[in-house]
């Protein structure tokens, strides 16, 4: 066991980013929902503004474990080019899928963020939170995604995460960071006291506490 909880895994991911504290143009984006307690913590020790990234993926029709694309916050589309030059999928079907995956999306977006616009990431370096990585499809998708929208650099940094997984995602972003790669791995829940699933709520209360300290004058 590394961490205690979410709370304690975010705290001591921070201790390895505190290069960028305080840093103009940095944003932490936290992939709900248990990334975002993470991202909370190393937003507020990086003095960073937080937000959510959400991404959704497009399953392949009949065989919906299998990706042929993803969807993700602020209306970005990719899709897995070696899968639909593998299986010919008709266009109409891709765009069924992404209809229900969006109207699913949207929904997550309300749920979460309210009233307030997606952040705007162009030209900032955006640091992706998750609670770990195992085989990394999430946050690979939610990279790419993120690509699309042109920050000028993205950082990828989790708690723990398989060994082999950190290093490939080191030749796919600008940085990866992964403050412990245990071995053998198992999973990302083995390694916390802790690993109940985060609440809708819970990512609610955290994004709208994070929100007012934004607004809090400066104190430090």
């Amino acid at each position: 066991m590394l961490f205690q909880n979410r709370t304690d895994a975010g705290r001591k991911l921070a201790t390895k980013l505190l290069h960028l504290r305080d840093q103009p143009g940095t944003i932490v984006l936290g992939l709900p929902r248990g990334g975002v307690p993470v991202a909370f913590e190393v937003a507020q020790a990086l003095h960073v503004p937080l937000d959510i990234f959400l991404v959704r993926k497009l399953g392949v029709p009949g065989h919906e474990e299998l990706a042929m694309g993803a969807i993700a916050s602020g209306g970005v589309r990719v899709m897995n080019k070696d899968v639909m030059r593998m299986l010919p999928i008709p266009q109409r079907m891709v765009d069924a899928v992404a209809v229900d995956e969006t109207r699913e999306l949207e929904r997550r977006e309300r749920l979460y963020r309210g009233n307030r616009p997606p952040p705007d990431v162009h030209g900032k370096t955006v640091i992706l939170i998750d609670d770990g990585l195992a085989t990394g499809s999430s946050m690979r998708a939610a990279a790419t995604a993120l690509r699309e929208l042109h920050p000028a650099k993205i950082i990828v940094a989790v708690p723990v995460g398989a060994r082999q997984t950190c290093a490939e995602l080191r030749n796919e972003v600008d940085e990866a960071i992964c403050f412990s790669t245990p071995e053998p791995f198992y999973a990302v829940g083995y390694w916390y006291a802790d690993f109940e699933p985060t609440s809708d709520d819970e990512v609610r209360a955290l994004l709208a506490q994070a929100s007012e300290n934004a607004a809090a004058p400066a104190t430090r």
